[in-house]
């Protein structure tokens, strides 16, 4: 785990970035907020790309900018993978040889690097870098490499540029809404790739998205930016359950993020379980014991005193009220305790004061659907 230290100030325009934070780099941390908010500006003052930011950047022991000191390392000698929107692979080299530039490259790094300790004596670096085979099977490209880019499709072409990434030996990669060119089919796609990225390559990635979905099925942990700052961070279950973050995060998209256990499939229905209750889903295609991540609207889940009966609604959760917040005129917002998880739900005030709903009382659950991989699961 690598403690990422950014403490920055930057003006552009009416805008203006102030961050001071520092960020453990685990898995995937996702980069948050609604357009404006910063993110992709954030990712650029991290890559040495916005030299007009004033502050420090540090990665570990590591220093990267400090402009106090006179210190900005260029983008080139920071050791990261960027991947932006739209790929921007080399047009005049094939698959195979924008894979093969980015690890030539890491490799002439590497011997200026081993240079330079045998001058001191100490290097201080862990440069391995990475097999183009390995990058070739992990990401499913050996039948792309003697394409052109702009042969392959918008999926295709991220992908390619994911490997070049991983390539070019990254302490970090840094990925730029990469899914936000592409069409739902594409998006389900790569997302089992970028998946793998932190734990078949052991490296951390900075993911910056606008989509929640992409945060739910994704991330571990996130950064929240609103208006060039840091909003909130910490767990994605944690702060997408918040309901004071939900102007950010969208009142409409708010709800919880629940870990499951895949189940047996049957009859087009996977059972999943949710620390010993049991959910039913159309069929997901994991293998029993998978562990899954499911993300639950508020407005998708109901509230009922008992358990009712001949109900078309497959999954009632036994759970328990944990606090009720009235956030508007005619709604307020729950949040149940399901063995140890939680779910939101939102409900009328009515329904409340009808159902003489309060903290502590046990409820049953009614979840209408989850989302599943992106994909709205009734």
């Amino acid at each position: 785990m690598a403690a990422l230290t950014i403490d920055i100030r930057l003006a552009l325009g009416e805008f203006s970035l102030q961050l001071d934070t520092e960020v453990e780099l685990d898995g995937i941390t996702a980069v948050f907020g609604p357009s404006g908010a910063g993110k992709t500006t954030l990712l650029r003052v991290v890559a040495g790309l916005e030299t007009r930011a004033a502050g420090r950047v540090a990665l570990g022991g590591e220093t990267w900018q400090d402009t106090d000191r006179g210190i900005m390392v260029p983008a080139h000698e920071r050791r990261l993978g960027f991947v932006f929107q739209d790929g921007r692979l080399f047009p005049h080299l094939s698959v195979e040889g924008n894979l093969q530039f980015a690890a030539q490259r890491a490799r002439r790094r590497m011997r200026r690097w081993s240079s330079a300790a045998g001058r001191d004596g100490a290097c201080g670096r862990d440069a391995q870098g990475s097999d183009i085979a390995a990058v070739v099977r992990a990401l499913d490209l050996k039948g792309l490499l003697g394409r052109a880019p702009d042969s392959l499709s918008g999926g295709e072409q991220q992908r390619v540029a994911m490997g070049r990434a991983l390539l070019a030996d990254p302490r970090v990669m840094l990925l730029d809404e990469p899914l936000s060119a592409l069409d739902l089919r594409r998006k389900a796609e790569i997302i089992p790739y970028i998946e793998r990225l932190a734990g078949d390559f052991d490296v951390p990635v900075l993911y910056v998205t606008h989509n929640v979905d992409e945060v739910a099925r994704l991330a571990a942990s996130i950064v929240l930016l609103a208006d060039g700052r840091v909003a909130a961070r910490g767990g994605v279950a944690e702060v997408l359950e918040r309901v004071e973050y939900w102007p950010l995060t969208g009142r409409l998209e708010a709800g919880s993020v629940l870990q499951a256990t895949a189940g047996e499939t049957r009859n087009g229905m996977t059972s999943l379980d949710l620390e010993g209750e049991l959910l039913r889903i159309p069929a997901i295609g994991v293998a029993v014991g998978t562990p899954v991540r499911l993300r639950v609207q508020a407005k998708d889940v109901a509230v009922a005193c008992e358990r009712p009966e001949r109900l078309s609604i497959r999954n009632v959760l036994p759970a328990r009220v944990v606090n009720i917040q009235f956030t508007e005129a005619a709604f307020a917002e729950l949040l149940l305790d399901v063995n140890g998880q939680h779910l939101r739900s939102r409900v009328t005030r009515e329904a409340v004061e009808e159902l003489d709903l309060r903290e502590g009382l046990p409820v049953f659950a009614l979840v209408k659907s989850v989302a599943f991989e992106g994909r709205l699961l009734n």
